[in-house]
């Protein structure tokens, strides 16, 4: 008999949602933004507005224990839901964080972790107001949720790309997953001979990119201060071609990035050569470098070009025109998103 059924992993994460939400219709004026951007917009009077956003981590799914220490951990929790907030152009003012534990934690690891959660609140200024503590029988499981607020005409959305924006991306990208293939080689080492010690000289700065990554809540007020508002705004949590993809396809445009631009620090390059990678190919699909890409107006050009925090990689086109990959030889090639799959 013919399986009538569908996999979540035929959908995708975005496939999913879209089709777990399409009866979704909002009810209430104070909605300005609900599903389908990095988070979700409340009015709450006057000119200003609420963004709320939640994102779960999974033992064995989203991070290892082999290689994880706890309050990293907690840290990152913390930090991969604050740069959902950055990515709508606001700051965030409080979390909540729910847990699921198991019997197998002792009460001092926990401490660990929450010491993490507490240097991520005071590095970004953030008060805990809330949570909710449970057992679990399969692993450890983190949520945060995080909640923010700016005025509503400086929120940036995925779909304000126009025609002719530049398209700009904060620090440098492909770290973090080169920091995780790092970490992973030295565990599958040490499954096989937990009497070698793990070799991790000269990767400082991946590894960290990895563990204890940063929210750029930085460059929400770098913006400001140059007086610089993003036409549209996504964090890279997935990749950076599958956050082009996903910011075109919402602002309706297409567009062209260049391999020269993308700014990958000596520290990746060099492992991913070692690792008989394309540094590029990592800074495309890695993910979970939490830098901020976003689009600018022309007019924004020079406010923009000597900011080193700042690379300009590519401009938008129309939508007709697709979205590309210009490589060193100047070949177009068409952008695929291979980064991370959450099914």
């Amino acid at each position: 008999m013919e399986d009538s059924t569908t996999s979540i992993e035929e959908l995708g994460e975005f496939g999913l949602i879209n089709h777990l939400t399409k009866w979704v219709k909002l009810a209430n004026d104070t909605t300005l933004k609900g599903i389908g951007d990095d988070a979700a917009v409340i009015d709450i009077g006057g000119n200003e507005a609420m963004l709320i956003s939640t994102d779960t981590l999974i033992e064995g799914i989203h991070f290892s224990l082999m290689y994880t220490p706890l309050k990293h951990l907690g840290y990152k929790a913390v930090a991969v839901n604050v740069s959902d907030i950055c990515a709508m152009n606001a700051i965030t003012e409080q979390i909540t964080v729910s847990l699921a534990v198991s019997s197998k934690f002792p009460v001092e690891a926990l401490e660990e972790l929450y010491e993490g959660i507490q240097a991520a609140c005071n590095q970004y200024k953030i008060d805990l107001v809330g949570g909710d503590t449970t057992s679990s029988i399969s692993g450890l499981v983190l949520t945060v949720t995080a909640i923010g607020r700016a005025k509503k005409d400086a929120i940036a959305y995925r779909n304000g790309a126009k025609e002719y924006d530049l398209l700009v991306v904060s620090g440098d990208l492909g770290g973090a997953y080169m920091g995780l293939q790092v970490l992973e080689r030295e565990k599958e080492v040490f499954k096989a001979n937990p009497a070698i010690q793990p070799d991790l000289d000269g990767h400082d700065y991946i590894i960290q990119r990895q563990l204890k990554p940063d929210a750029r809540q930085d460059i929400v007020t770098i913006l400001k201060e140059l007086d610089v508002k993003p036409t549209a705004m996504i964090d890279i949590s997935d990749g950076l071609a599958s956050e082009i993809i996903h910011l075109c396809s919402q602002s309706s445009v297409g567009c062209h990035i260049y391999d020269e631009k993308i700014p990958i620090d000596a520290k990746t390059s060099m492992t991913a050569l070692d690792f008989n990678l394309d540094p590029s190919t990592c800074a495309l699909n890695g993910g979970e470098d939490y830098e901020l890409l976003f689009t600018i107006g022309q007019s924004d050009f020079d406010k923009i070009n000597t900011n080193p925090n700042f690379t300009i990689i590519g401009h938008i086109t129309h939508e007709k025109d697709g979205v590309y990959y210009i490589d060193k030889q100047g070949s177009a090639i068409e952008l695929k998103a291979q980064g991370w799959r959450h099914f």
